[in-house]
């Protein structure tokens, strides 16, 4: 669908009809919008507009004359392929281009988030913590003390600073992962992480396991080699890996074993160390995602499995997106050196290296001893939020939803009532102004979850938008 960021000159002596007609050749003209390409409806352009929809109607009229745009039956408005009439230039069929690309579109509804999410009244989406938690003096403090040091702002090795690989790995030993800056990563973010893994690693039709509902089938980072997603079985102790299957082909295992994102679990030690057995009894690849390792309510969580892995098997992602802020884009990958050198040598012909800056930020952040201090606040706010969501949900919509208590992370993932249609209650709110995420973008047998965050609305303005939500669902309830 396209979209028409446009408005008419009340001001020009041009009829305002004249004025659509003229944009939209301009826009072909430019190969801004595509041949085949939709158009919103009459309708929807005459209220963007500030027009009558008569006004509207009388440029398509002309502009379908003309052969610029064309209709079909159910399928709307469309730009055309024989667009004569636009001064003789026969625009590039950009849209063939797109569809050759090896990335394919993200799902329709994250692309809707993303456009949405930050103009939004409430925020019940976002994966990231509150503008209020974050730690003002302690970043000016690291920026300064950049500063102080910068003489240079030239590319890095290819794994990334030095420094900041060496903090990385002494701040990883507090977790039991014994390494070295030597296998060390440094990354723009987990998500370049995964894509690293995935042009560099990965064989054409790899089978990827995951749990039912997995962040990373939302993402669209593994369609580039054409990945096949099977998922596995969860009960209260985690992943059940033992429905692995074996087969040919090149098999590896995404997991995020501490606060699981979308649904928040975390897998037992015992677990844990049967996984880390079994995946070096078969030679299975494990990706272990940590991103909210750190950000525990109730109680530290188990080792995770890099720490006990003694064979190289797990590729472990970090990354400071979540604890601190997404905005500097740095993550970091650790394992195997003969990986990470292939990783970092991708890498390069990518992008020469993560931000320099965000690098000398982040090492000096991490030498500061008020960090622990500062993550311990996180934690500390996180719980009070998380307490405060559950009480709201038990009084709004504990008659038609179930959850588990988060033991730490940022979300609670409901179920609701199959007589809820999710995807309208995700239309509804975002009309008004809330942007939730619906279960299906994590999988398809989730089409009647709901991912909500705690971490980055204040406990007030999470309660005014469950209420919101919760009118909405009695509202179709009631219909029924």
């Amino acid at each position: 669908m396209i979209e028409v960021n446009w408005q008419p000159d009340a001001t020009s002596k041009i009829p305002v009809y004249q004025q659509i007609i003229n944009t939209c050749i301009s826009h072909i003209q430019r190969g801004d919008w595509p041949i085949n390409a939709q158009l919103p409806s009459q309708r929807q352009l005459a209220s963007q507009f500030h027009v009558n929809r008569s006004t509207v109607a009388k440029a398509m009229t002309i502009l379908l004359a003309d052969g610029v745009l064309t209709t079909a039956f159910g399928g709307g408005t469309r730009i055309a392929s024989n667009s004569w009439s636009t001064m003789m230039h026969q625009p590039v069929d950009w849209q063939d281009f797109i569809d050759s690309g090896e990335f394919v579109a993200n799902q329709a509804t994250i692309q809707r988030i993303n456009k949405v999410e930050t103009q939004a009244r409430i925020r019940l989406s976002t994966g990231e913590l509150g503008p209020d938690i974050f730690p003002v003096e302690l970043m000016q403090h690291a920026m300064l003390q950049a500063s102080t040091k910068l003489t240079s702002m030239n590319y890095l090795p290819p794994m990334g600073s030095l420094a900041l690989r060496q903090i990385i790995a002494e701040r990883l030993a507090k977790w039991d992962i014994q390494t070295s800056a030597d296998s060390v990563l440094i990354t723009s973010g987990s998500l370049q992480s995964l894509q690293l893994i995935a042009v560099s690693l990965l064989a054409d039709g790899a089978t990827v396991y995951t749990t039912p509902a997995s962040y990373l089938k939302s993402l669209r980072v593994l369609q580039s080699v054409h990945a096949q997603f099977k998922s596995l079985p969860t009960d209260r102790q985690g992943l059940q890996y033992w429905h692995i299957t074996a087969g040919e082909g090149q098999r590896l295992l995404y997991v995020i074993p501490t606060f699981d994102n979308p649904a928040g679990g975390v897998m037992s030690q015992q677990r844990r160390a049967d996984l880390i057995q079994y995946a070096q009894e078969r030679r299975l690849p494990i990706i272990e995602d940590s991103a909210y390792q750190d950000l525990w309510l109730d109680e530290r969580p188990p080792q995770p499995l890099k720490a006990l892995d003694k064979s190289g098997n797990v590729l472990y992602l970090g990354s400071i997106s979540k604890s601190l802020a997404p905005g500097m884009r740095i993550g970091w990958i650790v394992g195997p050196q003969s990986i990470i050198k292939r990783l970092a040598d991708v890498k390069m012909q990518t992008d020469y290296g993560a931000s320099s800056v965000s690098q000398m930020v982040l090492t000096e952040v991490l030498n500061d001893p008020d960090y622990d201090r500062y993550l311990e606040t996180v934690r500390q706010k996180l719980k009070l939020r998380r307490d405060s969501a559950l009480s709201v949900l038990e009084s709004e919509l504990g008659q038609v939803a179930t959850w588990q208590k988060p033991a730490g992370g940022f979300y609670i993932w409901l179920t609701l009532d199959p007589a809820v249609n999710v995807q309208q209650l995700f239309d509804q709110a975002d009309q008004n102004g809330i942007v939730l995420n619906p279960g299906s973008v994590y999988g398809s047998g989730a089409q009647h979850n709901v991912r909500l965050s705690y971490a980055f609305e204040t406990e007030s303005q999470f309660a005014a938008g469950i209420k919101q939500i919760s009118r909405f669902i009695r509202a179709q309830l009631s219909k029924e």
